[in-house]
């Protein structure tokens, strides 16, 4: 397969148009949902250019189709995944049979925890994530160690950005492990308990990762954020090391995660760091439209068919409120792309069951015909259909549907 940059930058609508032809071919009723495998292709080979030969570790949570991350895994400079919660973690590291899973959140979740412990394979292969002596105690109350063989555990250190003695935080809220002296208590504290075997690190940099730095009509908040992004991964580089050399006097560590799509160049250049996250970047929601250093191929969408017609100017599609997470704002929602010009009626946007649109494209439209829209990142696709088609556009006979795989709810899991 070529990596035809051109047709999804240059010729938008006769890439989305390739993409249609071929479900409409392949008969797939709406809601429907398209992976492009020249443009995942694209993104894995441009992800794996960024990170600089660190290896990556997939974030399952923006992707959420398990034959995905598995064909991921199988190839060179991507190794481990990072999980969301502990029965997902359990599913890959056994069903999958990944053997390096990290779940990248804290969790106290009772059930889940026991059958993870229980499992000899999956205790030895997923490693969860602590930031406080209380997740240690949780985990004990569940099964105590005099029960039980070592669980592993990394450490969440706190990535964001901090000055004015506290009063100015930039980044995620997540862990109290901020300090290097907060990061080597920890480490000491874990060392010192039976039941634990402390392996890794994990901090994300959500003010580097997850903030474009190029958006459209925003120069001085461009310029402001790259300003800020420049000063916290000084800050952060320094602190990390410093932190990472604290937790080494009482462990051997065996990974240093950390980053995410948005920030892979940063975050290589990081000598503490052993592996990088990435998500999103494999399947290109529009939030990376606004990043000046990389652009992903938009290698995911998903189709709607239309079903009513309010006014000349007016199309109602069955469906649409895929909203990402984050601040609610136009950003969160997802982005009506073919055909072009096409836009959200202000008073409603984009609803749970249906979504009016409105814009010159309408007047050519027919109740059957199909809108397509791109995610706002990538993990919400998933969770409203069953299956993702596989369309190859370098067919001999045209773009075609080579393969349709079922996504997490596909396989009757929803983990959160």
């Amino acid at each position: 397969m070529t990596t035809d940059r051109a047709v999804w930058f240059d010729a938008p609508e006769a890439y989305w148009a390739a993409l249609d032809a071929a479900v409409r071919a392949a008969r797939l009723s709406s809601p429907v949902l398209v992976i492009d495998a020249i443009a995942l292709e694209h993104n894995i080979a441009d992800l794996r250019r960024r990170a600089g030969g660190i290896p990556i570790r997939v974030a399952s949570k923006s992707l959420r189709v398990r034959s995905v991350i598995s064909d991921i895994l199988r190839r060179d400079g991507f190794a481990g995944v990072l999980a969301y919660t502990v029965d997902e973690a359990h599913w890959l590291a056994t069903v999958a049979e990944i053997p390096d899973v990290l779940l990248g959140y804290p969790s106290v979740s009772r059930t889940a925890i026991a059958r993870l412990i229980a499992d000899d394979t999956a205790r030895q292969r997923v490693t969860l994530l602590v930031d406080s002596a209380e997740h240690l105690d949780a985990i004990d109350l569940i099964v105590p160690p005099s029960a039980r063989g070592d669980v592993r555990v990394a450490i969440d250190l706190d990535a964001s950005l901090r000055y004015a003695r506290g009063l100015v935080h930039l980044g995620v809220r997540r862990s109290p492990v901020h300090s290097v002296a907060d990061a080597g208590n920890l480490a000491r504290m874990i060392a010192n308990r039976p039941g634990f075997s402390l392996v890794g690190v994990m901090s994300y940099e959500a003010q580097v990762a997850g903030l474009a730095n190029d958006a459209d009509g925003s120069a001085l908040r461009n310029q402001a954020v790259s300003a800020i992004q420049s000063r916290s991964m000084r800050e952060l580089v320094k602190r990390r090391g410093k932190a990472i050399d604290a937790i080494a006097q009482f462990a051997d560590l065996e990974f240093v995660n950390a980053g995410g799509t948005g920030s892979l160049e940063a975050t290589a250049a990081d000598p503490s760091v052993t592996d990088i996250a990435a998500g999103s970047g494999f399947f290109g929601g529009h939030l990376f439209d606004g990043y000046s250093h990389f652009q992903p191929a938009p290698a995911m969408g998903f189709g709607l068919d239309v079903v009513r017609r309010p006014a000349r100017d007016i199309v109602t599609v069955l469906g649409g409120g895929w909203i990402a997470s984050g601040p609610p704002a136009p950003d969160r929602l997802p982005k009506p792309v073919w055909p072009s010009g096409l836009s959200y009626v202000a008073s409603e946007a984009a609803g749970e069951v249906q979504t009016p649109l409105r814009g010159p494209a309408t007047h050519r439209l027919d109740i059957g015909d199909r809108i397509w829209f791109r995610h706002t990142k990538s993990g919400e696709p998933a969770e409203h259909v069953l299956e993702v088609a596989i369309v190859d556009r370098g067919a001999d006979r045209g773009p075609r549907v080579i393969d349709v795989v079922p996504t997490y709810r596909g396989e009757g899991k929803c983990f959160l």
